[in-house]
């Protein structure tokens, strides 16, 4: 008896802390600039995130990878020189449940996708020239700078490709996954609540010609909306010091990384100019970074490796979550204290760093207008990086003293 019952509790530990991410592919025929866009919210255990810069394969690529990987073994969410651009939910309901490597090779198949498709087709071609069993459980999403973008739902012996272009799968022009496959066991799997959530938004979105990086990013990856109890925790007008909320089902989650945009090209654009938005670390304690390809390999300081190992910003976020989950015991970190985030008085954390991150999205939407004609030089981007990381970095430090 005592065995089954420590069974069980190890059961409701993986289901309470197993990777899972929210996910969504959006056709440049649908977004206002005509650019097509990836996302994802990622949600894991490997809590603290940074970004590589990496020229070990055909192309050069830039991804999210976990900071204990110095070598970068693994990414979660990339874009190449080509612009191609892929990143992945988990999913559940794939396989048989007696496989217990499935899922082993997600970050590693993702990278070799970096280093050498160019392609949605040349990702399609990698995945059938894989070793079977693959190691896989996942909905891959991919886009290209040809304007192709599908989810490719992948199990361990086989994969069902869904096409964002098509109208018959994607009639608002965009596709959701959470972390289950519409082609694998129904009932199945996580991420339904999730999923409704997402789905709402982003047919909102949609509806009023609002498919951006900005909805996503400040929208859909902080949304405060749970789609089964039909609540929004930014209703709740608190000026309380301490009002726990039960948090979890959200689209962000305790276990929420970051959160990543990468938005693709026009056909014919060169593929230099796609954009990787990130949210490193909570994304309710962080700002958004946009970052590019360029000759001297850069990345601002504030994203890559320190000293610790560990991205600057990811560690501010963090720190500014133990404020919101501040219970250590037993379940507590599936409380919020909601009004340290979000309150009535307007001094939560995620509404002192709006401006911030108001800021940033200002002076990169200025600059992107005249890259589009002319990419800037290494010099260029380092003084903008340069910028930048003065703007968050001292914002952090006066309104947090962080």
């Amino acid at each position: 008896m005592k065995k089954k019952i420590l069974l069980c509790g190890v059961l409701v530990l993986i289901i309470l802390h197993s990777p899972a991410c929210t996910t969504a592919i959006i056709s440049g025929k649908f977004t206002p600039d005509g650019r097509p866009l990836l996302w994802k919210n990622r949600d894991t255990q490997d809590l603290d995130n940074k970004l590589m810069y990496f020229t070990d394969g055909k192309y050069a690529y830039i991804g999210l990878v976990n900071s204990k990987d110095s070598l970068g073994r693994e990414v979660w969410v990339g874009m190449n020189t080509a612009g191609f651009a892929i990143m992945n939910s988990v999913s559940y309901n794939l396989n048989p449940k007696e496989e217990s490597d499935a899922g082993v090779n997600e970050g590693k198949v993702m990278k070799k996708a970096l280093q050498q498709c160019a392609t949605v087709a040349d990702f399609e071609d990698l995945l059938k020239h894989l070793s079977k069993p693959y190691g896989l459980e996942a909905n891959f999403g991919v886009i290209d700078a040809q304007g192709n973008g599908a989810y490719f739902e992948t199990s361990n012996r086989s994969y069902f490709k869904i096409d964002v272009n098509d109208p018959v799968a994607a009639p608002m022009g965009y596709l959701i996954r959470t972390n289950y496959s519409f082609t694998g066991q129904p009932d199945q799997g996580q991420g339904y609540i999730r999923y409704l959530t997402a789905e709402k938004l982003f047919y909102q979105a949609s509806a009023t010609g609002n498919l951006t990086p900005e909805f996503i990013l400040q929208d859909a990856a902080r949304s405060l909306s749970h789609s089964l109890t039909d609540t929004d925790l930014k209703q709740i007008q608190t000026t309380a010091k301490d009002k726990f909320v039960w948090f979890t089902d959200f689209i962000p989650r305790n276990s929420t990384a970051a959160s990543v945009v990468v938005q693709g090209v026009k056909k014919g654009e060169p593929p230099a100019l796609m954009t990787l938005w990130s949210l490193l670390g909570f994304p309710l304690c962080s700002v958004v970074y946009p970052v590019w390809f360029n000759d001297s390999h850069l990345l601002p300081s504030l994203l890559k490796a320190g000293k610790n190992g560990n991205a600057s910003l990811c560690d501010k976020a963090l720190k500014l979550k133990e404020q919101c989950f501040p219970i250590k015991r037993g379940h507590g970190d599936n409380y919020l204290d909601l009004p340290v985030l979000y309150n009535s008085k307007g001094t939560g954390i995620m509404q002192q760093l709006v401006p911030v991150e108001e800021q940033v999205f200002t002076e990169t939407n200025a600059r992107m207008k005249s890259w589009r004609n002319a990419a800037p030089d290494s010099r260029e981007l380092r003084l903008f990086y340069d910028t930048i990381d003065q703007l968050v970095a001292g914002a952090y430090l006066k309104i947090f003293g962080l």
